[in-house]
Parts: structure tokens; sequence; C-alpha cells
């Protein structure tokens, strides 16, 4: 299957929206999720985390400059979140259902993703084996998003759209990019 390129878009109802920029692509080979983040703009007013020596599984990550999808199954209520931080830390919950049955899928020990960072780019690239919760064969739809946090402590959400005044990730509304199986 070839590459989709998206260009995540800011809500702009957001307080501050840094002049950034955040694009990507996302494949699905066999059962392997490629998927990589390019931010780039002026940095500088951006708070990135450091890169940790020994990443780990960490709540809330959200709370702070982070990548984002959420994978589901087409034809099914369940679905999971992914948080990808630039410190290399990590995390995946399941849902249930839209924001229902928010538990950690331990499915997965840990993520396989790097970080290159420099002054006016960071690009994330992630290859995942999607076989501990997903069959090959079944179809799926993904939803691409960010949370970035200025370094005097503003944020903004980033998504493919945009189709509520708030920011909410977990509309079924954003799992705009079909991956078939």
């Amino acid at each position: 299957m070839s590459d989709r390129d998206f260009q995540l878009k800011p809500l702009t109802s957001s307080e501050f929206v840094p002049d950034i920029n955040i694009v990507g692509k996302v494949s699905r080979q066999n059962n392997n999720l490629i998927m990589s983040y390019l931010l780039q703009g002026d940095l500088s007013i951006i708070a990135i985390p450091s890169l940790v020596i020994n990443p780990e599984r960490l709540d809330e990550l959200w709370q702070e400059t982070c990548f984002e999808f959420f994978l589901k199954i087409i034809n099914t209520s369940n679905y999971w979140e992914f948080n990808l931080a630039p410190s290399g830390n990590w995390n995946v919950y399941h849902f249930d259902d839209y924001r229902q049955g928010m538990k950690k899928e331990t499915a997965f020990k840990n993520l396989p993703f790097s970080i290159e960072h420099n002054n006016n780019s960071l690009k994330l690239h992630l290859a995942l084996n999607l076989e501990p919760i997903i069959n090959t064969e079944q179809d799926l739809v993904i939803g691409i998003s960010s949370v970035i946090k200025t370094q005097s402590g503003n944020i903004s959400y980033w998504s493919l759209i945009h189709p509520q005044p708030e920011a909410d990730f977990h509309s079924q509304e954003n799992f705009l990019i079909k991956l078939e199986g």
C-alpha cells in the first residue's frame, strides 16, 4: 500500500497558534503501521521535552507537546489512542466506545519510534506491528493529531479536521484516513 500524506490544521479558537507546520505520512504494510510526523517552523517557541534515556509508559502526555493518533477497526465501536512524546515516553489506551471504558492497552510493552530534533524541525518515525491488537485482514480508519505547548504555556490542538468548536480528537469525524487490511 502506498503512503498517505497528511497535514494537521490548528484549532483556530486556541488561545495562541504558533507559526508552525505539521505534516506526515502514514501507511499500512501487511499489518505494520508506518507513520512519520514532521513539525517545522520556529521551534524555539515550542516546549519540546528532552529525549530521555529510558522511555516509559506515562499518563497525561497530552498535557505537553505530544503526537497522537487513533485507530479504529471499521464497523466497530472500540478504538485505540496512541500518545508519542518527543521525550520518547509513550502510552496506548483502549476505549470500548466514544470516550467510554478507557484502559491501558497492555498488548504493547513499548512503542518503536525515533525522534530527530534540530533547530527548525522535529521528526518522529514509528514502525509498529499491529498484530497484538488487530488482524491483518481488518480494515482500519485512523485519526491523526498533535498537542503543541509553547514555552509560555499556551496549548494549541492540531488535527486533520476540527468539526466542533472545541478540540475532540476522539470524535469519529476525525477518523478520516482508511488503511485497508
